[in-house]
């Protein structure tokens, strides 16, 4: 069944203004409810494994042979006509830099049933151009994914408007885009966007604990400092940056989702917002970082140690 926020919009009925449906003469369709009281981490994700998600790291590859990324359902690269025009072309699994893969590896942990595709926009050196970055956040909204992992920026204000343009389509078809805030505290972009989730670092070993921040525009703290990380050659290294802080926001909101899968981008931020270690819940704060995902031992989530 195609999900009802995948269908294209009905510009016009005749007899009724643009957008509008004719609601005296036809049902839309019911939409279940999923209800917002008593939000806590179990009601959250307890129990979850990130079953029936998809998720798309759009980043410098995924090596699928890391032992600590598992299957890569999708890979796509961006490529280049002779006029400079960039689209995107079926490849290999392949990371010849390692930062997609580092991510990959955080999200894989954290929901360990997700499907993961990668989306190389980067170079072997973590670079890359704006029309590689514009095509390839295009072909993951397009391609309906739930969560699209963003560990990077742009300086280049040019690029605001088409991302701009991007970011609302996304949260309009419910594909979530979790992006890291820029290391430096510079100006850059997607992250400041209303209509995506923001992330910055936090510096406790805890996949699963997260803040809120209440001087946005970045919204939530994340693990980023020191952070054990699947490294090029199957290995394992420590990192860190806001780019290892998002893919734990992605992998939590994988696990949200597989478990209330009806949650609108809206909710999930919300959900996000009341499971966040720093907000009271009627007089009591949640231990958001006490829960695992099924079928991992202690001290494994988050950084698959």
């Amino acid at each position: 069944m195609t999900l009802p926020w995948h269908r294209p919009a009905v510009a016009q009925f005749p007899g009724l203004p643009a957008y509008g449906a004719p609601t005296s003469q036809m049902s839309l369709q019911p939409i279940p409810v999923v209800r917002m009281a008593g939000v806590t981490p179990e009601w959250a994700w307890g129990g979850a494994d990130g079953g029936g998600v998809r998720v798309c790291v759009v980043d410098s590859g995924i090596d699928a042979a890391h032992p600590l990324v598992g299957a890569v359902d999708q890979a796509m690269t961006a490529v280049f006509d002779e006029d400079g025009n960039a689209s995107v072309a079926p490849c290999e699994p392949v990371d010849p830099a390692g930062h997609g893969t580092a991510c990959a590896g955080i999200v894989r942990s954290m929901a360990p049933n997700v499907s993961l595709s990668s989306m190389r926009v980067l170079t072997d050196s973590v670079n890359g151009t704006g029309r590689a970055l514009l095509a390839g956040l295009e072909w993951a909204i397009e391609a309906g994914f739930d969560v699209i992992n963003l560990s990077l920026a742009t300086r280049k204000p040019e690029l605001v408007p088409a991302l701009h343009e991007l970011a609302d389509r996304a949260y309009f078809r419910r594909s979530v885009l979790v992006v890291s805030a820029h290391n430096m505290p510079i100006r850059s972009f997607p992250w400041p966007f209303a209509s995506v989730i923001s992330v910055a670092s936090h510096d406790q070993p805890d996949p699963f604990l997260h803040y809120y921040n209440p001087s946005p525009p970045v919204e939530f703290y994340a693990y980023g400092v020191r952070v054990p990380v699947a490294w090029s050659g199957g290995g394992l290294t420590r990192s860190s940056g806001n780019s290892f802080a998002a893919p734990h926001i992605t992998g939590l909101c994988a696990l949200i989702l597989s478990k209330h899968r009806w949650l609108t981008p809206a909710q999930l931020r919300a959900v996000l917002y009341q499971t966040a270690r720093n907000v009271a819940i009627d007089g009591a704060r949640h231990a958001a970082a006490e829960l695992l995902p099924p079928g991992l031992p202690e001290g494994a989530a988050g950084a698959a140690r």
